[in-house]
């Protein structure tokens, strides 16, 4: 699983302040090597002509399915256009993946950079200080990431599915938009499984490429004749409204106690904290999300809907 990913971005790094990488004819120097995935290399750095700061993900492609994918994620970054997700700058390719001559290619995406960091950074700290949000800033900053998933939800010739979103592949802007980024694990939605070896193929690439704590039930035990569509991103996103809530998924506590995640997330048995100050409406709201049976789980639409009924209700509209 690319558990990097992204939200690396924002964690200090070594300086190399000498090194220097081009795009297309635009010279950027390194600020900081920020580290290492199974999949990437980020890196913060800083347009040598304008002295802005950019984030570029660095792929060393060692095949050619290792190139097409890193140049798949290139166009999904540029297919889907929304305030609410990442853009991409800019993107070259150099040199030929083959494995038989032993070389390499290198895509390089060049990203914004979000000096606030992640949504998983800023429930961290305030966890710490017990600094719960207010139910109205979590509904509106749940309905931003919702448009943001609508996007790829909603993209032509057909549906595709984030796969692996959760609270730290999430940067905020300065006035602390949700941005929903890493595209790395960006697929078709709809996927018909037929046969023990395609589920079995699934199964491993969503252990490979999506977190466990977010993953949708259906993702771990993937029957053999089955269809699995976009409704995989919507699981995610009950968790991201429960962490809003209580500064977690759900089930970030079984994987710190070392139990079984997809026992818990297969049985979907989900506690709220006592002391929280959100009423049974904002629980009922993450219930209605975290549906075991994907065919139970509502469309974005719904959510969408549901949370627009929520605000109105705590803005006093209804």
């Amino acid at each position: 699983m690319n558990s990097l990913g992204l939200s690396i971005i924002f964690r200090m790094g070594c300086i190399c302040a000498k090194e220097t990488i081009t795009v297309n004819s635009r010279k950027y120097r390194v600020r900081e090597h920020l580290g290492e995935g199974g999949f990437s290399t980020v890196l913060l750095v800083e347009d040598v002509s304008t002295h802005k700061k950019y984030a570029i993900k660095k792929l060393v492609c060692h095949g050619p399915e290792d190139q097409q994918a890193a140049l798949k994620e290139v166009e999904y970054y540029k297919q889907i256009k929304h305030p609410n997700v990442i853009k991409c700058i800019d993107s070259s390719c150099e040199g030929m993946a083959d494995p038989i001559v032993n070389t390499t290619s290198e895509v390089l995406i060049v990203l914004p950079y979000y000096h606030r960091g992640t949504l998983a950074d800023e429930l961290e700290q305030r966890a710490k200080k017990g600094d719960y949000m207010s139910p109205g800033d979590i509904l509106h900053i749940f309905l931003q990431i919702c448009e943001g998933v609508k996007t790829f939800h909603e993209a032509k010739p057909q549906p595709l599915a984030h796969r692996d979103l959760k609270t730290a592949n999430i940067v905020l802007s300065d006035d602390r938009t949700p941005i929903i980024m890493d595209l790395g694990s960006v697929a078709p939605a709809r996927v018909q499984v037929c046969g023990t070896q395609a589920a079995r193929n699934l199964q491993d690439l969503a252990a490979e490429r999506c977190s466990m704590v977010y993953r949708a039930p259906e993702l771990f035990n993937v029957e053999s004749y089955c269809m699995v569509d976009e409704r995989t991103d919507i699981w995610s996103l009950g968790c991201i409204l429960y962490a809003l809530c209580y500064f977690k998924s759900p089930f970030d506590i079984v994987h710190e106690r070392g139990d079984s995640v997809a026992l818990a997330v297969m049985s979907a048995h989900i506690t709220f904290p006592e002391n929280a100050p959100y009423s049974e409406d904002m629980q009922n709201l993450i219930l209605s999300i975290l549906k075991v049976n994907p065919m139970e789980r509502p469309y974005i639409y719904s959510v969408i809907e549901s949370i627009h009924d929520a605000i109105a209700k705590v803005e006093g509209r209804v």
